[in-house]
């Protein structure tokens, strides 16, 4: 009876570490889809998807930075993707 609970249990184990291990994997390949978007697909869709976006010459480059630094924390962007939608705003 002991013998049987140790292998449901290091199955158990098992199948937790395994599932974790997919997840991992699922979230780096997310990353490096998104780490292959450019500034401008960034910003169509973490900055439309709330509210209408002004043209980029609406801002200057301090603006922009300004309202990245903002907009990251509030669309939980990284600081990579922020990178990149402020250098299209500002090129």
């Amino acid at each position: 009876m002991k013998t049987f609970n140790i292998r449901k249990i290091t199955w158990i184990i098992i199948f937790g570490f395994g599932i974790l291990l997919v997840s991992v994997m699922n979230s780096c390949v997310e990353s490096q889809k998104v780490a292959a978007k450019s500034g401008a697909q960034l910003w169509a869709e973490n900055c439309q998807r709330c509210h209408n976006t002004p043209s980029p010459n609406s801002f200057s480059h301090e603006q922009w930075v300004t309202i990245g630094l903002h907009m990251e924390t509030r669309a939980q962007l990284t600081d990579k993707e922020r990178e990149k939608i402020v250098a299209f705003l500002t090129q």
